[in-house]
């Protein structure tokens, strides 16, 4: 039997804990976020990457009922189909996504949407439209910038190296086509080597090797994204042919592309957001029950030696 002071202190005790937990539920209902999020980035071995993750990150911070479980599938597309899976397993509320691949990720994020669980995919399209929305820039407006800037900056007449990215996401295949419609009709334009560098710069610096090897005269380097166009350069440097040579990328993060340009390593770089903030607004509407577009189209910005300074020239 208690003693009356161990049911004093008993009772006390009882009412500091409930006190506690009432606080934690005053802020989440059950001091935790109230939405979870799953989020699943196709790898992480691209700055670009990187930095959408951070930016995801800081726009979730601003909604403190919104937590964001990250992922890295890290290059490999039936990793990345098993989070998708484990996601709806776990009954998250929403699934972001950014597909390595287009035909292998349709189906998960077919099943998540039967499963009632919306999808927002980011950068990269699935086929077909069982999604919620789509979020990204216009690859192909942004090759096709690339495609003018260099018919322009050539007179209608070059050699040049096209340095793809992975060719069976959408980005590299858009960056292709756009690219290739911008210069079809100038009959000097001549795409002389081209090779999937896969986005990544070590294997673009070998591609770039190997193109220099092979011809006497290149005049320009189209690459799919900055760390492209900066292996490139390097490659080109190491053969001390960087000087007749210019060098197209596209990202233009501030630390990378935009840095680039100022440095005189890149001539050129065409914006790609990372829609971190964008698609963590979009999430949040979903989740509140609202309706949201289809797709969300993400402007661009050109950067060049005489426009950096000033911000870029927004496209368009």
């Amino acid at each position: 039997m208690l003693s009356t002071f161990s049911r004093r202190y008993l009772a006390v005790a009882i009412v500091f804990l409930a006190a506690v937990t009432g606080c934690g539920e005053s802020d989440s209902g059950d001091g935790k976020a109230k939405f979870t999020i799953g989020f699943s980035q196709c790898n992480l071995g691209e700055p670009w990457r990187v930095q959408m993750n951070k930016d995801v990150e800081a726009a979730a911070a601003k909604h403190p009922d919104i937590k964001v479980q990250f992922k890295d599938a890290q290059n490999d597309s039936l990793k990345q189909r098993a989070h998708v899976e484990e996601f709806i397993t776990a009954g998250v509320d929403l699934i972001i996504i950014t597909p390595k691949e287009a035909v292998p990720l349709t189906e998960p994020v077919g099943k998540a949407i039967n499963a009632g669980i919306p999808v927002i995919v980011l950068d990269r399209a699935i086929v077909g439209d069982k999604y919620t929305c789509f979020v990204g820039v216009d690859n192909k407006m942004l090759a096709r910038c690339a495609g003018e800037w260099l018919v322009k900056e050539l007179g209608g007449k070059g050699k040049i190296v096209e340095l793809k990215g992975l060719m069976t996401s959408t980005p590299g295949q858009e960056r292709h086509e756009g690219f290739r419609e911008a210069i079809k009709d100038h009959g000097g334009m001549d795409v002389i080597f081209d090779a999937d560098m896969k986005w990544l710069e070590p294997d673009a610096r070998k591609e770039m090797e190997s193109a220099l090897a092979r011809h006497d005269k290149i005049d320009a380097v189209y690459a799919h994204n900055d760390p492209g166009a900066h292996g490139a350069y390097l490659a080109a440097k190491a053969a001390g042919r960087e000087k007749d040579i210019l060098f197209v990328g596209i990202d233009a993060l501030p630390h990378e592309g935009v840095a680039y340009v100022k440095q005189g390593i890149l001539d050129v770089s065409f914006l790609n957001p990372t829609g971190g903030a964008e698609v963590i607004n979009r999430a949040v509407d979903i989740l509140a029950g609202k309706e949201v577009p289809k797709k969300i189209t993400l402007p661009s910005r050109c950067f060049t030696k005489e426009n950096v300074d000033a911000g870029g020239e927004l496209i368009e």
